[in-house]
């Protein structure tokens, strides 16, 4: 076995028991293993500096991630 192994333990997927609009922050949180206030928090600030990119970036991943309950 290689020293270096990596899994997907938690695949990206929409959380919809934790969402507050579509689900993408708290999905992204559970699969990065951070608290969602603190993706939340990135996400409204960066769609500060370039809410274009931003809204259609959340819009996107809204449309292509998966449910997950």
């Amino acid at each position: 076995m290689s020293r270096y192994q990596y899994r997907v333990n938690r695949p990206l997927a929409k959380d919809l028991l934790n969402k507050k609009l579509s689900g993408v922050c708290a999905g992204l949180a559970r699969h990065f293993e951070v608290p969602r206030l603190l993706v939340r928090a990135a996400v409204v600030i960066v769609g500060f500096m370039v809410p274009t990119t931003t809204l259609v970036a959340y819009i996107v991943a809204a449309l292509i991630m998966p449910n997950r309950r």
